[in-house]
């Protein structure tokens, strides 16, 4: 049935917005008018309503998401409470969108509920807004609908939005004190470079006695930088804006993915940080009941990183050619150990997504702790390099005024 957007007067003169369902505009005007409502704009709910437009192949050109990441995340666990309450799909997507807070997302909950009161399936509905619902969220609902268990399978997806959403504000907050402390570390020996040391400079400019050998280079570096300075950050740009095109290329992504897994202490990060987000995928695409194969390929597609990506879909086919999938993700040296070791015990133990799960948080749990200890570590070694740059420059000013005094003695 489709939806339907209003503007009505009430009895009270009020503006009243929302939505409403209906076989056709007449239809939906005589409902409004059956609720003392005066209709003044009627529109129906399509993507674009809901703030999508969306190409010929349903993914979105220029489009708004409604729901970003904690909003999925908070929508889903809403939702999961709803239906594992006993609610009916249709009831509970109409409170939801009674309850939204924007009518981008009042119109999306509406235009979900018009296509299951539509015979649609859930997962169809989902399917019809791509820039919204991944196609990982889909599967997993769509498998959810086949087996009955839609409550079931939309909790744990609740459960592995809010993980991810976690581990990602956890490293983010672990890297944002040595970016700003770095970013402020910068600005202030450019300006005492570019500006101070200038100064200084021109006072002794014309002393017929030697500088400090400090002095001097420092003079050296300010004029430098005062002279070719915008050279340098031009060409910053340039290769900066090289490097982006070059990484649009699958080949050179690929291996310059490869490389960064290969970097001492940030590669191991990243491959902790993907083979939690494989694994964790991967238990709930299994424990909602989709066939292995699809689950891997599923998975494969959420690796950020090039080169884990194409280990997995190696993987893929070595499972696909009869090889368990503990000694398919054995033989790629790039994932951690022990993901192929839970995956060996889940295996023997007919336990797969529950050991799956259980490395996926252990995953995380390592990336989490080895992230806090390198930002920790971060932190008094910026502040030490800083601090001896800057005693540096204050050196190579204060020199010069020292023997000047030792001179005029």
């Amino acid at each position: 049935m489709p939806a339907y957007s209003f503007t009505a007067l009430d009895d009270q003169g009020q503006l009243r917005r929302g939505t409403l369902e209906a076989d056709s505009a007449k239809t939906a005007r005589a409902q409004l008018r059956g609720q003392t409502l005066i209709p003044l704009e009627l529109e129906p709910l399509d993507d674009s309503a809901a703030g999508i437009r969306t190409s010929g192949e349903g993914r979105g050109l220029l489009r708004r998401r409604v729901l970003k990441s904690n909003a999925l995340a908070i929508w889903t666990r809403q939702l999961a409470g709803l239906v594992g309450a006993g609610l009916p799909l249709e009831r509970a997507l109409s409170s939801l969108a009674e309850e939204a807070e924007t009518e981008p997302e009042r119109n999306l909950n509406a235009s979900l509920r018009a296509a299951v009161n539509g015979g649609a399936t859930f997962a169809r509905a989902l399917a019809q807004h791509p820039a919204e619902f991944a196609d990982i969220y889909v599967a997993v609902i769509g498998a959810g609908e086949h087996s009955g268990n839609l409550g079931l399978v939309l909790e744990r997806l609740a459960d592995d939005l809010e993980e991810r959403q976690r581990l990602k504000s956890q490293l983010l907050a672990a890297a944002l004190y040595p970016a700003i402390v770095s970013l402020v570390a910068m600005v202030i020996v450019l300006f005492l470079v570019s500006y101070v040391v200038p100064q200084v400079a021109s006072v002794f400019a014309g002393s017929k006695h030697a500088l400090p050998f400090l002095t001097v280079a420092m003079m050296n570096i300010s004029a430098v930088v005062r002279q070719w300075g915008w050279l340098v950050l031009l060409l910053l740009l340039a290769g900066a804006l090289v490097l982006w095109q070059l990484l649009k290329q699958a080949s050179f992504r690929e291996r310059f993915d490869a490389a960064w897994l290969r970097l001492p202490v940030l590669g191991r990060l990243a491959r902790g940080y993907n083979a939690a987000r494989f694994a964790g995928t991967l238990a709930m695409l299994t424990s909602a009941g989709v066939p292995i194969l699809r689950a891997l390929q599923a998975a494969a597609e959420t690796l950020g990183n090039h080169a884990l990506r194409r280990d997995a879909l190696d993987a893929l086919v070595l499972v696909r050619e009869g090889a368990p999938l503990a000694a398919a993700l054995a033989q790629k040296k790039r994932f951690p150990g022990l993901l192929s070791m839970f995956a060996r015990l889940g295996e023997q133990t007919g336990q797969l997504p529950l050991m799956l799960e259980r490395a996926a948080r252990q995953l995380s749990n390592e990336v989490q702790r080895r992230s806090v200890a390198l930002a920790t570590l971060l932190e008094p070694l910026l502040i030490v390099a800083m601090g001896l740059i800057v005693m540096l420059i204050v050196l190579a000013v204060l020199m010069p005024i020292i023997q000047l005094n030792q001179w005029v003695k």
